[in-house]
């Protein structure tokens, strides 16, 4: 049996459903990534103690900003920013991910058969 993987880390989604929309709910990017609202609130204040991301009150919810220029957290060959990584996955350039007025971006695709996968819980009234 071949264990459900996706090539990009839940803090890099996380980071294409803020491009995708900037006021995006923690519940919403929950959904999308198939993680708990507590997982994708964990992974956001992550981003943003980290400086990729730069939340704002915008009403009852957040606005989040993405600080594009940053480069990446890891060592490459290629020194790289987080908005040209995006803008590569999003399939825009790379101005497009922090520009507020910029065409809706392409959201990160939900996990393929990741409901189907699931063990049923454990049923609290079986003997074992």
């Amino acid at each position: 049996m071949v264990d459900n993987w996706t090539f990009l880390t839940n803090h890099a989604r996380v980071l294409l459903c803020i491009a995708h929309d900037p006021g995006v709910r923690l519940r919403d990017i929950a959904v999308s990534l198939d993680i708990t609202e507590r997982r994708a609130y964990g992974i956001v204040t992550d981003l943003a103690k980290a400086g990729y991301v730069l939340k704002q009150k915008d009403g009852r919810g957040n606005r989040y900003q993405i600080q594009a220029h940053l480069p990446l957290p890891e060592p490459t060959r290629r020194e790289g920013t987080v908005g040209e990584v995006l803008a590569l996955l999003a399939g825009t350039d790379a101005s497009a991910v922090t520009d507020a007025n910029r065409p809706d971006l392409t959201p990160p695709p939900a996990r393929q058969n990741a409901t189907a996968r699931r063990r049923p819980a454990a049923d609290p009234h079986r003997v074992r």
